[in-house]
């Protein structure tokens, strides 16, 4: 396989629409760029110089438009980040690290005028959301909480995320004082906002004196008001866009934007206030509208260049919106918009440097579980279909992530080799209502394996895949829920693949990161008060019932779900005397961000799908007849 694919993603724009910053992936670890813009035509990237070896997450100009800050992540592990800073001055090398946080990790939320607004978690998994003055590194917390996360901070105010996953709920803070949002809605989830700016200029251009920053600061602002955009399905099934007004004499709050077919998935507002946009998800596709925030008129959607759309930019003025597009046979690339003309300008005319990426398109499918719950997916094949060589069911991680028809370069791998994907948003998913995200809460998660079995059975009863030629893989969450299906229906699937899956959720809990074990008990269980429950849905604790050949893979520097989850599943079926193999990438973590690392797992993958599915034939299994384990 030949194909060398670039790919450019997560831009941030200067708020003068001038230059943006944007990060890209086309060998190595993602770097950040930086390039500037001529009318609307970009002159070509220069790279954002850091004295660190690792990916960098994000990237993202400062609201003077003098910095860019950096997340970086040492050695690819994803969850030991640091934050540097460097000037948007193409002839200025300098490059300074402002997090200080030695044996922690620093996550880059975003920009407060001049100071960097980020969250700063230590060994005790407490995170503190903080503003770090990029100048000297010296940071005020404005909060410390184990679970809270730092959403935006504006102006002597900031947003605080708090609670468990699927029950986040958003508080404002008011130096000690913090105040909730929206009224008690337990199964909600409040999860981003941006305060507006009504009291002080977002531009800043100089930095401020001690006595400057007093007045800088001022609570809730000369008219004793702050006013807040969120994103939130409180009160109804899908997420929809808020606004909310904290008052001196208490909080109100209306609907900005809603739809009653699908939800807000991400939204930017621009400096001015005059603009927002908005992206909607229906059933995983992408729609793009554009509010008039001065009379609340909502646009007609934009056709999108591609199905999936993400990681919205917006200038000051609103002139312009960046954003990431994507599909099937698109590997990410960001495009420009003029949301009043409604013209699109991409930036990168050199996509991909080698051989053409294959033919691909993603079909869009209706699964009924056995209860009669509807399930989303999508199937991923070549255009000009020939043999296929079997195929492979690929869960994806969360368990609140979703399918959606964007481009994997490793689908592209097994696609080109004859092997059809079908990628299903199985109950939990999200993406699809309140409703659907928590239906595999706890002991409803038996429902989820059984959905995967499901899966199997449809590609065989429409003629999509021969019974013995269909494998199962995921990763993360995706991989703990490939290996529970092959434990508990062992004979349905010829082969299987988890990437950085749990193999045993009471270990899980034990030496994960403390912060992820505390926002997971409603979503898995209480490790002591469900701890039957924990064991019956550990596939580490059925290891004998798993038969089929598998393929074991891991990220060394992973922290989010510790290496010791891989291997003692591969311990125990090799005391078992299973087919079992461990592909261990000692320089990378929880994503297998690195691209030469993802190409040798695609080839990996392919090839152990290909064996396991020849094998089978030969062995004249009967895939069709097998019952629960």
């Amino acid at each position: 396989m030949g194909h060398q694919v670039r790919e450019l993603y997560g831009a941030s724009l200067s708020p003068d629409a001038t230059a943006f910053a944007h990060l890209v992936e086309d060998g190595g670890y993602p770097r950040a760029v930086q390039r500037f813009l001529r009318g609307w035509r970009a002159t070509s990237s220069r790279d954002v110089e850091l004295p660190v070896e690792g990916p960098v997450s994000r990237v993202i100009h400062s609201a003077d438009g003098q910095w860019l800050a950096c997340e970086v992540a040492l050695d690819g592990s994803g969850s030991r980040s640091q934050i540097w800073v460097v000037t948007t001055d193409p002839d200025d090398r300098m490059a300074r690290r402002i997090d200080h946080e030695e044996a922690g990790t620093a996550e880059l939320i975003a920009w407060d005028g001049t100071l960097v607004a980020a969250i700063l978690t230590g060994e005790d998994g407490v995170g503190r959301s903080c503003l770090i003055d990029p100048a000297d590194g010296r940071h005020t917390v404005l909060d410390r909480r184990s679970g809270g996360r730092l959403v935006d901070a504006w102006a002597g105010a900031a947003l605080i995320r708090v609670g468990p996953r699927g029950y986040h709920e958003m508080i404002m803070m008011f130096g000690q004082t913090e105040i909730g949002l929206l009224p008690s809605d337990p199964g909600s989830t409040t999860a981003e906002g941006i305060i507006l700016d009504d009291h002080q200029p977002r531009r800043l251009r100089f930095g401020l004196t001690g006595e400057q920053t007093k007045l800088y600061y001022p609570g809730t602002g000369a008219d004793g008001y702050v006013r807040a955009l969120i994103r939130s399905d409180n009160g109804c099934e899908y997420a929809r866009l808020l606004e909310v007004t904290v008052t001196l004499d208490g909080i109100t709050y209306f609907v900005v934007a809603e739809r009653p077919d699908c939800e807000l998935a991400e939204f930017a507002v621009s400096d001015d206030l005059s603009t927002v946009a908005l992206l909607w998800n229906l059933q995983g596709r992408s729609e793009l509208q554009i509010l008039e925030y001065t009379d609340y008129t909502l646009s007609e959607p934009i056709p999108l260049p591609g199905p999936v759309a993400s990681e919205l930019s917006i200038s000051a003025g609103g002139s312009m919106v960046a954003m990431t597009v994507e599909g099937p046979d698109l590997p990410r690339t960001v495009e420009l918009v003029d949301p009043r003309a409604r013209e699109w300008q991409r930036i990168d005319t050199e996509r991909e440097q080698g051989a053409a990426i294959p033919g691909i398109f993603a079909e869009s499918l209706t699964i009924t579980a056995r209860d009669g719950l509807s399930l989303n997916a999508w199937l991923y094949r070549p255009i000009n279909a020939g043999a296929s060589a079997g195929a492979a069911i690929f869960l994806h991680g969360g368990p609140e992530g979703q399918a959606r028809p964007g481009y994997n370069d490793i689908f592209s791998r097994l696609v080109e080799d004859g092997i059809s994907v079908i990628t299903p948003n199985v109950r939990g998913s999200g993406g699809f209502g309140r409703t659907f995200v928590h239906a595999d809460d706890k002991e409803k998660r038996f429902a989820a394996i059984d959905d995967v079995a499901d899966c199997a059975r449809f590609l065989v009863d429409n003629g999509l895949a021969e019974p013995h030629r269909i494998a199962c893989a995921g990763w993360s969450y995706g991989g703990y829920l490939t290996l529970a299906s092959l434990t508990f229906y062992p004979g349905l699937f010829a082969a299987g693949i988890s990437i950085c899956g749990m193999s045993d959720l009471s270990t899980f809990y034990r030496n994960t990161e403390p912060w992820i074990a505390d926002s997971a008990y409603p979503e898995y269980g209480h490790p002591i008060g469900d701890r039957e429950l924990l064991e019956s849905l550990s596939p580490l604790l059925r290891a004998h019932a798993l038969v089929a050949p598998l393929l074991v893979v891991h990220g060394a520097h992973d922290t989010n779900v510790p290496v010791s989850e891989s291997e003692q599943i591969v311990d125990a079926l090799r005391e078992l005397g299973r087919e079992v193999r461990y592909l261990l990438f000692g320089n990378d973590g929880h994503g297998i961000i690195k691209r030469e690392n993802r190409a040798v797992l695609a080839a990996a993958m392919s090839e152990w799908m290909i064996r396991a599915f020849d094998a089978a034939e030969g062995l004249g299994l009967d895939r069709a007849a097998s019952s629960s384990g």
